[in-house]
């Protein structure tokens, strides 16, 4: 499921995330159909409000309907995976395998 308010910003290798006069983003490179997720940015104020979970969903349900397999070197990524072992489909196998999905 997509989230309107998150946009792609391929130029700039994230999705981004505009709340209140901030940005969350989560960056990624994207090499043939593997996207590396290395960084989730949340600005100080914008935390516990589950903005990086929001992000995380909607970078899962891109990349499954881009036919994309992620690999979380991000630690909140690879947390939040662990938690949701549903999304182990998206996963590429090495993580799938690190993560214990």
């Amino acid at each position: 499921m997509a989230d309107a308010d998150i946009r792609d910003n391929a130029e700039e290798h994230r999705y981004e995330l505009p709340v209140g006069g901030k940005v969350a983003v989560v960056v990624y490179n994207l090499s043939g159909q593997n996207l590396m997720i290395t960084e989730t940015l949340v600005p100080e104020a914008l935390e516990g409000q589950g903005i990086a979970s929001r992000l995380a969903k909607h970078v899962i349900a891109d990349a499954r309907a881009r036919d994309l397999l992620i690999l979380p070197v991000c630690p909140f990524f690879s947390a939040y995976l662990q938690k949701h072992p549903e999304h182990a489909d998206v996963v590429h196998p090495t993580y799938r395998g690190i993560l214990g999905l």
